[in-house]
């Protein structure tokens, strides 16, 4: 009886000590704002991140908002009177060219998480390197969108640009608002789903890919008009044996775990090269603050880029069009399925 008089307690005490916890951190949760140098144009956001998760969401704003519960890097002496050149627990903000560029954790494998909730104008452009882990979701942007990441979902709502997701390990979900001519779509994931949401009346060329899985649509015949094929990786193994077909699989596993490792190898090599750069880059930001002289400034680095997804062989392969065709659509998963659907509300 006592036992069945403390349990309950103990589940309030557990409750409030989460909701006291959850407070707190709400609390050291900090914002940043930082405006584009020419605002008439539309402006770019590149972000280059180890760990955490990413939201962004455009708005009618004129500037870009940052919400963390990380501290911003300052060039002011702390207490103790030392300067700190590095932590993994601050991240950089800065604007140069109608360019912001957020960067956090690239010391490493050991570098911190940091999650981060940002707002933008509707029409920035969108480019993220997320070397490690962490779900990205974006939604309200009509600019362009490029997005690389070693392991998370993406999510993207109410697109009206161009977008280029690649990932790992991981879902990608993207809801459509309007295709436009010159605005391809690509989605590329080795390991996770795939769904597509497109409004009914949306003109398309359409490519899907998927090696273990189905490729999937509500789409009717008359609207989306396809054509399947099944491709197999060749091999350089004689197929004059009774066991070539089933050697030519196991071969084709054995390039493509090849591939994976050597890909995550790369990763590591980037993401030390990418710190490198980081350092340098907020060396030469530093300078040019603490600098009087109106020399002329040099365009901002471009962020280091991942290394390619290993390639594809294999699988299933579904081409056509979609309404009488219109811009590149293009889906591949090395695991998973594809799903092209109708969005919802589409007229």
């Amino acid at each position: 009886m006592n036992n069945a008089r403390l349990y309950p307690s103990f589940l309030i005490a557990a409750a409030m000590t989460v909701i006291l916890l959850t407070a707190a951190r709400a609390d050291e949760s900090e914002s940043a704002t930082i405006k584009f140098s020419d605002p008439a144009k539309p402006g770019t956001l590149k972000i280059s991140v180890a760990n955490g998760d990413l939201r962004i969401r455009g708005s009618d704003v004129a500037e870009v908002s940052v919400q963390t519960d990380l501290k911003p890097e300052t060039s002011e002496l702390r207490k103790d009177g030392l300067r700190v050149l590095t932590s993994s627990s601050s991240y950089s903000l800065t604007e140069k060219n109608n360019v912001v560029m957020l960067s956090h954790g690239l010391d490493g494998w050991g570098g911190g998480s940091g999650d981060f909730t940002i707002s933008v104008p509707r029409n920035t452009a969108i480019i993220i390197n997320s070397n490690f882990g962490g779900d990205v979701k974006i939604g309200g942007v009509t600019g362009n969108i490029e997005i690389k990441t070693l392991n998370g979902e993406v999510e993207l709502e109410d697109l009206a640009g161009a977008a280029l997701v690649e990932t790992m390990n991981g879902e990608i979900k993207a809801t459509v608002r309007e295709m436009l001519e010159g605005k391809p779509l690509s989605f590329t994931s080795m390991n996770g789903e795939i769904a597509l949401h497109l409004p009914a009346n949306a003109k398309a060329n359409v490519r899907l890919r998927t090696h273990n899985g189905s490729i999937l649509t509500d789409f009717d015949d008359k609207a989306l008009v396809t054509k399947t094929e099944s491709v197999r990786a060749t091999s350089r193994r004689s197929s004059h044996t009774p066991h070539a077909r089933d050697d030519d699989i196991h071969a084709e596993i054995a390039v493509v775990a090849h591939e994976v490792a050597r890909a995550t190898a790369e990763v590591a090599r980037q993401v030390a090269s990418a710190t490198r750069d980081a350092e340098r880059q907020a060396a030469r930001e530093r300078n040019r603050k603490d600098s009087d002289d109106d020399e002329e400034i040099a365009p901002v680095a471009p962020l280091t880029p991942m290394a390619p997804l290993p390639p594809m062989t294999g699988g299933k392969i579904v081409t056509g069009t979609l309404n009488g065709g219109g811009p590149e659509v293009r889906i591949a998963t090395m695991n998973g399925d594809v799903t092209l659907r109708k969005t919802e509300d589409s007229k």
